[in-house]
């Protein structure tokens, strides 16, 4: 797309929708309805895009491809993207979530349309970036530039509490990221160079590995987020409208999982592996503290989103444990959770255009109006527990099978949250959806309509197709898998030879 390849044309197109709507005038219904089908339509032109990079994609190799690159900043730091099989994953999750969070907001969003579906389409272009740039500083504009436009929709779009939640969620992000600034322009100081494909054979100093390591992880540590910097979440999805809560949950929460694979793990092996216990112990913390308190809210959103913190530590205890399965299950548990989590929260947000409230106990007995709405919650509640035959078993079993691998201490104590998540996960479920209808307020509710059929079958579907054949997410991701830990191991291999010679 104008002189450029099918990866830029996925960062483009969102841009070109969004430019389109700028120029809209007019606040009649006819033009506002111009406007959500011009959203629509770029988001879903882009998926098509990236179903056609799919395609082209080879999942037999770990080496980039589709890469483009041109001269930027005095060549110094260049415009680079490409994809492999640990990013091409997250390109395809945000492309397909994209019209999910366009058509959820259909009707519910009524107030400054245009300006929604411009932050909405800017947002899809950034985090496209994200996935795709081989730039570390490209890399680094792309994931900070994600926060205005989500600090937009929570601010202007959200609840009550919404300009609180937006700006903590904005200074945790912000703060965190900006020691990892620090540690990209030491790392250039060091390489001469912000090009990722040349920092991933760049082997630097051992006691700098370390400060890179912690810089970096205070960046991805915040962003997915992981205990104890995980409280601004809760707040960011009680106040975000549905299709915030969606794509904060699909695919804001992944950036930090794949920072760790993309540039912790690879470039700094050996610190990797030295704060490997330190990690653990953060995600065993993570997946049972925040499963007990996920237990005792009362809203629907914040008990989604503390279990979102759990299902995290799960991912993070995988990448750590520095095996195939560890690092598969985690790549594979943070698609499945884009799929379940956003389809949870556009659930909540079926109930709650019905009655406005969020809390556990304004329902009871949903079941006995909402029949079908019943069955689509279960699927994704049973997923979200990590029942067999959905895709939250598979990510859960291999990241358990990989941390047992690592150390079966951790495998031990992870285990207990699955025994949680089932606790809250039925919990919620039992008392939204069982029970006796008393409430007359309840009496009159209507079950889903077309529009959202339209929204939650899809990914009913691709629920239980991935629980029963993962291998299109796996397959995809094995090679880069296999040459990242090839090269992991080489490098400590390399360390313990060089303490040898030494002593």
């Amino acid at each position: 797309m104008f002189g450029f390849g099918i990866l830029t044309g996925l960062i483009v197109l969102p841009l070109v929708g969004a430019a389109f709507i700028l120029v809209q005038r007019g606040d009649d219904q006819a033009t506002l309805g111009n406007i959500r089908w011009a959203a629509l339509s770029t988001t879903l032109i882009t998926f098509l895009l990236s179903l056609w990079a799919w395609k082209l994609f080879d999942p037999a190799t770990a080496n980039f491809q589709l890469v483009e690159q041109k001269a930027w900043l005095g060549s110094t730091i260049i415009y680079k993207l490409g994809v492999d099989g640990m990013s091409m994953p997250f390109v395809l999750l945000t492309t397909f979530l994209m019209p999910f969070c366009i058509v959820a907001s259909w009707e519910t969003i009524t107030t400054r349309v245009k300006e929604y579906m411009i932050a909405f389409l800017v947002l899809e272009a950034l985090m496209i970036g994200v996935f795709c740039a081989l730039d570390l500083v490209l890399f680094y504009l792309f994931f900070e530039a994600g926060l205005i436009p989500m600090f937009l929709i929570i601010g202007i779009w959200g609840g009550k509490r919404r300009i609180y939640a937006s700006f903590k969620f904005f200074l945790y992000t912000l703060l965190g990221s900006l020691l990892m600034l620090l540690a990209i322009m030491a790392m250039y100081g060091v390489a001469g160079t912000t090009d990722i494909t040349v920092l991933l054979k760049t082997t630097f100093p051992s006691s700098m590995q370390k400060w890179l390591w912690l810089a970096f992880f205070a960046s991805f540590a915040v962003k997915m987020p992981m205990w104890p910097v995980h409280t601004w979440l809760p707040d960011a999805h009680v106040e975000a409208p549905t299709a915030g809560s969606v794509i904060l949950a699909g695919i804001l929460l992944k950036m930090g999982g794949y920072g760790f694979i993309r540039f912790s793990i690879p470039m700094f092996p050996e610190a990797s592996h030295y704060f490997a216990p330190l990690v653990f112990g953060l995600s065993v913390i993570a997946i049972v503290y925040t499963s007990l308190v996920a237990l005792v809210q009362e809203d629907m959103k914040k008990l989604i989103a503390y279990s979102s913190v759990a299902h995290m530590g799960f991912v993070t205890m995988g990448l750590f444990s520095m095996n195939q399965q560890g690092l598969q299950g985690a790549i594979f548990q943070m698609v499945s959770h884009g799929l379940v989590s956003g389809a949870l929260f556009l659930c909540v947000g079926v109930v709650y255009d019905r009655m406005h409230t969020r809390d556990i106990a304004a329902y009871g007995g949903l079941v006995q109006r909402m029949p079908i709405y019943a069955v689509v919650f279960m699927v994704f509640t049973m997923a979200n527990v990590g029942l067999p035959g959905t895709s939250g078993f598979v990510g859960e079993f291999l990241t358990l099978i990989g941390a047992f691998g690592a150390n079966p201490w951790v495998a031990f104590f992870a285990t207990s949250g699955v025994i949680l998540s089932a606790c809250y996960a039925l919990f919620l479920y039992r008392r939204i959806i069982f029970g006796v209808l008393e409430k007359q307020s309840l009496k009159n509710i209507a079950d889903l309509t077309p529009r959202e059929l339209a929204l939650l079958v899809p990914l009913v579907l691709l629920t239980i197709y991935y629980g029963v054949n993962p291998g299109p997410i796996l397959d995809a991701c094995a090679a880069s898998v296999q040459g990242l830990l090839r090269s992991y191991e080489a490098a400590l291999a390399a360390t313990k030879t060089a303490a040898l010679i030494l002593n």
